[in-house]
């Protein structure tokens, strides 16, 4: 295939990216051949994985509009993936009129995308760095020239700890992150589970080990674990419908079949 322009030569266009196929599932238009592939063996074994990728954002636009609501003005995205339509920042401004937001992530190609999208926007910025080394992250000239510490902050570690197996200590890095924010702040997290469908967790694990980022599955106590040192904001940990769902009174049909758990914790 030709190489697009936006993609760098450094990346290999032929394995797939998680970041990538999880730009497909919402639509967007950065993924490869290699990505489309994998993202159909997927849906072919578990129908509803498209639908699960979409709660997942959908829950990210709720759990932001929360966050700007108790006037929280500045966001760190890690694990930000490809920016395509009703990002953090789109959310928030709309909100609020102005917010500062970093999106973080370790994938060449979703920072390069994200760069070339942000370029003109002085309110937003990128990094590339990895979740489990948080002074990668926070002291990155570009984080530090937007985020003031000194003030509550909304952390976003939406579909990322999947992605970070037991062995890099997952729970131990969130709490310096924790470490890190101010009373007030809050961590928005999102998190793949067999919970609900445990029949897909073995084709779906196996189908990401061909990626650069093979797939933990945690339980809802194992995320409880993560997030140990927040104080959870109502209704706790729940599937990803289930978070302060747009409409309340609408009844959600097998809210269990969105095998994801999605909870936002306040640091006191």
């Amino acid at each position: 295939m030709q190489r697009p322009s936006w993609a760098p030569e450094e990346i290999d266009v032929d394995r797939p990216s998680a970041a990538r196929v999880y730009d497909y599932y919402l639509g967007g238009l950065h993924n490869f051949s290699a990505d489309r592939d994998m993202a159909a063996r997927a849906v072919a074994d578990w129908p509803e994985l498209p639908r699960i990728m979409q709660a997942n954002r959908a829950f990210l636009r709720r759990a932001v509009r929360h966050l700007a609501a108790q006037g929280i003005d500045q966001f760190l995205d890690i694990g930000s993936g490809i920016p395509t339509v009703g990002n953090v920042h789109e959310i928030a401004q709309a909100a609020l009129g102005e917010a500062r937001v970093v999106y973080v992530d370790i994938d060449p190609v979703a920072v390069a995308h994200a760069r070339a999208l942000l370029a003109d926007d002085p309110t937003t910025g990128v990094v590339e760095a990895d979740f489990t080394d948080p002074s990668s992250v926070l002291d990155d000239p570009v984080t530090r020239s937007l985020i003031d510490f000194s003030r509550p902050v909304g952390v976003l570690v939406v579909a990322l700890l999947h992605f970070v197996g037991d062995d890099r200590r997952p729970g131990e890095v969130l709490a310096r992150y924790r470490e890190a924010m101010a009373p007030g702040s809050h961590l928005v997290l999102s998190h793949a589970s067999a919970d609900g469908a445990p029949e897909h967790a073995d084709e779906h694990r196996a189908l990401y080990r061909r990626t650069a980022t093979p797939m933990t599955m945690r339980s809802r106590d194992e995320v409880a674990g993560l997030v140990a040192g927040f104080t959870l904001v109502e209704p706790g940990i729940v599937y990803l419908p289930q978070w302060r769902p747009d409409d309340p009174s609408a009844p959600l049909e097998n809210p269990e079949r969105f095998t994801g758990h999605a909870v936002v914790g306040r640091r006191d």
